[in-house]
């Protein structure tokens, strides 16, 4: 089938129902503009085998940046998949940019690193290729390496920008580059909407052969040179103490193990494990559930659990592919053979802010400058502990770490504490600007060591925070809404809770609407309209009329979804008897999550 009768089969199709009028919008650039000519044949074969699924999701949009830089489901050909043809556009508007912006300057230069996934290596190489033949000296980690490590990357050989090509904790099917600036951080605007112009006008992606750059030195490997100074900069964040404990760490088939482990022996933790199952480096993940290695699902844990239960262990870490981001679970009690549970992002970042703020405060290192920093959607229990220690709370930030690192530039790197997000990332010291799952499996093991030594289980260490603080309790509901029709109903459904909010929820009246797109909170009582003051973005924030307790809504950044933030909140004094507390926010959080849920479902 020729481009002509292709692009007439696919207008047909749309007609039929079976493809999407953007879609059809986006095969006919395929099908008939010069940038996409290697990929005609293959654009008219699918249609020709009337691939009308598979062909509406990849065209049906193009896919954008996100949070996180560009993400999607690998495939061949198409606007809205991960392939040769979106990544070299990615790498080559970046490099296109930054010579546009450091205009005149030689000498520019980038760090590349890649994780486990499918075409991993390749695209890497390939967008090495791009940015040499756009002039830039690359600096590439040549083995499976773990993103914060090229966050510090960029910053230790000083590089004008970097690249990090994995989906982090995406199922198999999918892949992504992370675009990052000369300060360690993910893009920001103006930054990114620059980028994604150039992205979108992209006509002739330029490409220097890998083996010739490389011989030639125009691509240096520094992978041992990385690891060096890495280790010794994250090694610095340690506090002295005891190191008697029993870890089983899982790098659910990622790169952590390159990162964590020496980490782990530097700090002085002798008895560490991998998870034998988890260990194999695999893109398809073989051994977690689903198939998706992603350290905030619970089931992740269930077989390494068993096998620390019989072997005597007292911690279980788990960093996802990329290691950025951590998840735990210990035993109840102090009896490892016993009863075991998972602990959230939340409460992981509170247990790592109370300990890394309590060891600051002994060693006389903090003072009323001092802060911690958080996003809008991360438990406000932070905010207690900061004020219990007489720091700061910065928490007016969208989601996505590159907020929290524009926010330790923006307030002084040297008064920076820690930072954290729900979605299981947090961050110590100055060494890099993105989350890092290696540093928090350390500081979490030595807390795990510490409270061991005083005979208290990590859960009733956290106990005691909530009966100190009041109890606080969140869920997260992801609604996944995928391929045009999905876009539309998020679309639908964010709309509807921004004009049409519902009056109550569990019960409990919603009383404002923080809409932070079009930066106005509004009365729901009386309709008044008032200017809301922090960042601009697509969350929308529903405060009840029991303080503490709110909703929130965004789409998702990274992945085909809603994500509905519910927090729950009890004070101090309601909270001494903990079990009749967690029984009455439990029944709290099972009725928001219903009224959210029939909401969306009316909505979308």
């Amino acid at each position: 089938m020729n481009a002509t009768d292709a692009l007439a089969a696919a207008k047909q199709a749309s007609s039929d129902g079976k493809l999407s009028e953007t879609a059809v919008e986006n095969i006919q650039c395929w099908l008939t503009e010069d940038r996409y000519a290697q990929y005609r044949d293959q654009v008219a074969a699918e249609i020709a085998e009337e691939k009308w699924q598979a062909l509406d999701d990849a065209f049906w949009t193009i896919i954008p940046f996100g949070t996180g830089g560009r993400r999607g489901r690998m495939y061949p050909i198409g606007s809205n998949a991960i392939n040769d043809r979106t990544i070299g556009e990615s790498a080559q508007g970046l490099a296109d940019y930054v010579v546009e912006y450091h205009k005149g300057q030689k000498d520019l230069s980038c760090v590349i690193a890649y994780d486990t996934r499918h075409k991993s290596r390749h695209f890497a190489e390939l967008c090495a290729g791009i940015m040499v033949a756009a002039g830039f000296k690359v600096y590439f980690l040549d083995d499976y390496r773990a993103t914060p490590q090229l966050s510090y990357a960029v910053r230790y050989k000083n590089c004008d920008c970097g690249i990090m090509v994995t989906a982090s904790h995406n199922p198999p099917s999918d892949n992504a580059v992370k675009v990052y600036w000369s300060s360690g951080a993910q893009v920001l605007p103006p930054h990114d909407k620059a980028i994604i112009d150039g992205v979108m006008s992209c006509e002739e992606i330029r490409v220097a052969p890998f083996d010739q750059a490389l011989a030639e030195g125009k691509v240096e490997i520094i992978t041992k040179e990385i690891d060096e100074a890495f280790l010794k900069v994250t090694a610095e964040q340690a506090f002295k103490g005891s190191r008697d404990v029993r870890i089983l760490y899982t790098p659910l088939h990622g790169v952590g193990a390159e990162a964590v482990m020496p980490l782990l022996a530097a700090d002085g933790f002798s008895e560490v494990e991998v998870y034998g199952p988890h260990e194999e480096k695999s893109g398809d993940f073989p051994n977690v559930p689903g198939h998706v290695s992603n350290p905030e699902n619970k089931a992740v844990f269930e077989a390494p659990i068993e096998h620390a239960k019989a072997n005597g262990f007292d911690l279980i870490l788990a960093t996802d592919p990329d290691c950025d981001r951590l998840g735990v679970a210990a035993p109840k009690t102090l009896d490892a053979s016993g009863e075991w549970g998972t602990f959230n992002g939340n409460q992981i970042g509170a247990l790592l802010a109370d300990y890394i703020l309590g060891k600051r405060k002994e060693a006389g290192t903090l003072s009323a400058d001092h802060y911690v920093v958080k996003t809008l959607v991360t438990t406000e229990l932070i905010r207690s502990l900061c004020d219990s220690y007489g720091v700061q709370c910065i928490s007016d930030l969208l989601v996505g770490f590159k907020y929290i690192a524009e926010a330790m530039d923006a307030n002084g790197p040297d008064k920076f504490v820690f930072g954290t997000e729900e979605s299981h990332g947090y961050l110590v010291g100055q060494y890099c600007r993105d989350k890092d799952g290696a540093v928090a499996c350390m500081l979490l093991s030595e807390l795990a060591a510490e409270l061991k030594q005083r005979g208290v289980s990590m859960h009733d260490h956290l106990a005691e925070l909530y009966r100190t603080h009041g109890l606080h309790q969140e869920y997260l509901i992801n609604l996944v809404m995928e391929g045009s029709e999905g876009m539309a109903a998020m679309q639908r459904l964010m709309k509807a809770f921004r004009e049409t909010p519902p009056k109550s929820m569990a019960g409990i009246p919603v009383t404002r609407v923080r809409d932070y797109l079009n930066s106005v909170a509004t009365d729901t009582a009386s309709g008044e309209q008032s200017p809301l003051d922090g960042p601009v973005g697509n969350l929308i924030i529903m405060d009840l009329a029991e303080e503490g307790n709110y909703v929130a809504a965004r789409p998702s950044g990274t992945e085909p979804k809603i994500k509905l933030y519910v927090f729950t909140k009890l004070g101090a004094d309601e909270s001494q008897d903990l079990d009749a507390a967690a029984a009455k926010l439990g029944q709290r959080l099972e009725a928001l999550e219903s009224d959210m849920r029939t909401f969306a479902k009316e909505n979308s």
